[in-house]
Formats: C-alpha cells, structure tokens, sequence
C-alpha cells in the first residue's frame, strides 16, 4: 500500500517579500518566512529600523535583505520591483485611526484606506505581473474584517476591503496557478498596540471577548504565514485564517 505523504512547509528556494517588516507582525511574518527557508525581502520606510533587522536575521544564517520605500509611492514600486520576481508576498504594511464615527476626518480616511487597501492592491498587482504558478499572495487582514467595534469604523471598513480584495484576487489569479489568502488575527501586542493595552480596561475587555483568554502574540503568526506560504496550502485559496482566539466564533 502506499501511503499518502504529508506536503511540507519548507520554502527553500522561494523568494519573499514582506511589507511593514520592520517590526510587529510584518517582522515575525519575514522571520517565519526566512526561517523556513525563503530569502526574504523585507520592506518599510525607516532604513535603519530594517537594517537592524536584516543584521540579525542574517546573522542568524538566514537570507534576507532590506527595501527601504514607501509602498504608498506607486511610482517608487513599480521602480523597485517591475524587475524581480517573488513567489510570496505579504501584504503587512497597515495602520489605524480608532475614533468615534462622528470624529473620523477626510485625512483620517485617506491615511487609512490609502495604506491598508489602495497601496496593497497595486503591490499585488505589480508583483503578481511576474510571480510563477504556485505563487502565494497572503494579506494581513484583522478579524474587524468581519465584525464591528465601535471607533474602528473606517478600520473595519479598510479591512473588510481586503476581504474582498482577496476573494476576488484568488478567482483571478486562480488559472495561473497563484493562491490568495487572508489573515485576520486578533488584538495581537505590538508596538503599534501598545499605547492601547496600557489602559487596564480595554485590555480587560478585549480580553473578555477572547475565548481562550489571552491577548495574540507576534509569533501566532508566524505559523499561518508559513502554511499559506507553503505547497501544504496548495489547494487552499480565496480563505480568511482567523487566527482570533475565538472572538469572531461568537
């Protein structure tokens, strides 16, 4: 009899790139991707924010290297990247502006819906020009992208965007053999976060509405990059990973 193997998650011989990988989960996400093998890409704004992260990641042994730029700046991607080509892109790079409905501005909503979706669909588009069949394009969503939160409307609405982006990428990008996913994790402490964790009733609350109790970690991360990175996740494509803790489970 001959038995069925499982598919692995090494990722040898694959190039990545990953946006917002200076620190957060743009960086645990470039260390799992690295870790399993990929030469990786890691790009934000700050040169000596990667540099500092490209020195230990190298001097780990892993292969890695830095892309300092602004993924909101079409021009200076299309510049940088039009000549390369990547197996796996993360799509990482992202922010928030929490605020009660009645107080989000027009800069608001430009800052948010400029970086979470519009510079995430033209990375796409510009790396999936050349990226081979087997390809995997992972977006970081957040579980906002299917729920709502007071004072996270116009994050909810960026997130829920890439939803649909990522949907609709995978029906695309399917006859070329190039999967599509999202992950949509949870409250996970980051600096980013932070600020926010520091006041003990939030955190208590968000908690609360965490089933297996626990704010997310950088490194529950890690693992859902890698599998859908992976030929493990070869047939799965156009899905949201909730890596949420229970919370969208209610």
């Amino acid at each position: 009899m001959s038995l069925p193997q499982t598919p692995n998650q090494r990722l040898d011989g694959k190039r990545a790139l990953v946006t917002g990988a200076s620190q957060g989960i743009g960086l645990a996400a470039a260390c799992a991707l690295a870790q399993a093998g990929a030469a990786v890409t890691l790009v934000a704004r700050s040169q000596d924010k990667l540099d500092t992260v490209v020195s230990a990641l190298q001097g780990a042994g892993l292969a890695a290297q830095a892309l300092a730029l602004d993924v909101n700046d079409q021009a200076v991607i299309e510049r940088h990247l039009s000549h390369q080509t990547f197996d796996i892109l993360v799509n990482n790079a992202g922010t928030n502006r929490p605020k009660p409905l009645g107080e989000v501005s027009a800069d608001d909503y430009t800052a948010v819906m400029e970086l979470n979706v519009r510079a995430s669909y033209f990375l796409t588009q510009a790396v999936v020009a050349t990226m081979p069949a087997g390809g995997s394009v992972i977006n970081i969503s957040s579980q906002m992208g299917h729920v709502g939160a007071a004072n996270r409307s116009l994050y909810c609405a960026s997130k829920a965007a890439i939803e649909g982006m990522t949907r609709a990428m995978a029906v695309e990008l399917g006859p070329h053999g190039i999967r599509v996913n999202s992950v949509c994790p949870t409250f996970i402490e980051t600096p980013m976060t932070q600020p926010y964790f520091a006041e003990p009733d939030f955190r208590e609350s968000v908690i609360a509405k965490i089933p297996l109790g626990r704010l997310g970690q950088i490194e529950d991360i890690m693992g859902p990059v890698v599998f859908l990175a992976s030929p493990a996740a070869g047939l799965v494509t156009g899905s949201a990973l909730m890596v949420d803790g229970g919370w969208t489970a209610h």
